[in-house]
């Protein structure tokens, strides 16, 4: 099978290539700045409708899973006409030309896309994003379903892993380098997410692609936690200093977006329907510590 995976210098892109490239499939690895340690490399911009346009019809990929776009929540928030281009205008770009091409489009978008009132979101909740960040991805969902009718919308939660990607430190590492280095940490007790490991969430997307699992699915890690609860349970696997994380409130955050409060992912349906589970927080804290452990000998 042929596979092209956008946004692959990425945390989510680069494990998903990594693992493919392991498979009897053929990988090209979409790029912008930072070139991709495996599969093919293919550079092209979100915002150029040729260069995608062009990237994509010369591979004719089977599958296209699409994972780049902008992912800070208070630059989208702060400019919207870059995020509009990225997440909206360029995923509109892929829709049409997956559909022309009968590729097969995974999107991987977000728990953002709900207001956090209600948490445990199945996939036929009602979708109200506050803020814009949520609100882009939402209509990517909803251009992909209109003009793509052999697609996957993947939702995720709070994506972590055992490197830093394309210049990004995800939550776990930072939480682990600031506690290593003796340095306070403020998280919130307020938030509660369904932390996903990178390695889990790949090996599901890429079985869902295998199997071309029609429609929206859940793909979060199998545990709710509040933030605070989260980095506690990282403290605890890694043998660090607890009393360094210290309790604030979504209130007491100066954000120039809202963040919801109760994101929380059902992922019951993905349960059901793959082979490779959701894992629980606990169970993919250990795989975390192991892949840190591994990359740290083989560096040494």
């Amino acid at each position: 099978m042929k596979i092209l995976v956008t946004g692959a210098s990425g945390l989510l892109g680069s494990k998903i290539v990594r693992l493919a490239t392991k498979k009897d499939h053929e990988i090209f690895s979409g790029y912008f700045n930072n070139i991709p340690d495996h599969g093919q490399p293919i550079k092209f911009d979100l915002q150029d409708k040729e260069t995608i346009y062009h990237a994509i019809t010369k591979i004719k990929p089977n599958v296209v899973i699409h994972c780049a776009a902008l992912t800070d929540v208070d630059t989208c928030e702060t400019n919207k006409t870059l995020t509009k281009k990225i997440n909206i205008d360029g995923v509109k770009t892929i829709a049409e030309i997956t559909s022309k091409l009968n590729s097969f489009l995974v999107f991987i978008s977000t728990d953002y896309v709900f207001d956090g009132k209600q948490g445990n979101y199945r996939e036929l909740d009602k979708t109200n994003p506050i803020n814009y960040y949520g609100y882009s991805k939402l209509l990517g969902e909803r251009i992909i379903a209109e003009t793509n009718t052999d697609y996957l919308i993947s939702r995720v939660s709070v994506i972590y892993g055992n490197k830093p990607a394309s210049g990004k430190i995800n939550f776990a590492l930072w939480l682990i380098n600031n506690l290593k280095n003796n340095r306070d940490v403020k998280i919130l007790t307020d938030q509660f997410i369904s932390p996903t490991f990178n390695t889990n969430l790949a090996e599901m997307l890429l079985e869902a692609s295998e199997k071309r699992l029609k429609g929206i699915y859940h793909m979060a890690g199998a545990s709710k936690v509040s933030r605070y609860e989260f980095a506690e349970k990282l403290a605890d696997t890694f043998n660090l200093n607890k009393t360094l994380i210290k309790k604030v409130k979504l209130d007491d955050m100066n954000w120039k977006a809202r963040r919801p409060k109760d994101t929380s992912l059902d992922i019951s349906k993905a349960q059901k329907d793959l082979k490779m589970k959701p894992i629980k927080l606990d169970d993919a804290l250990e795989s975390l510590k192991e892949e840190i452990d591994i990359a740290q000998r083989n560096f040494d």
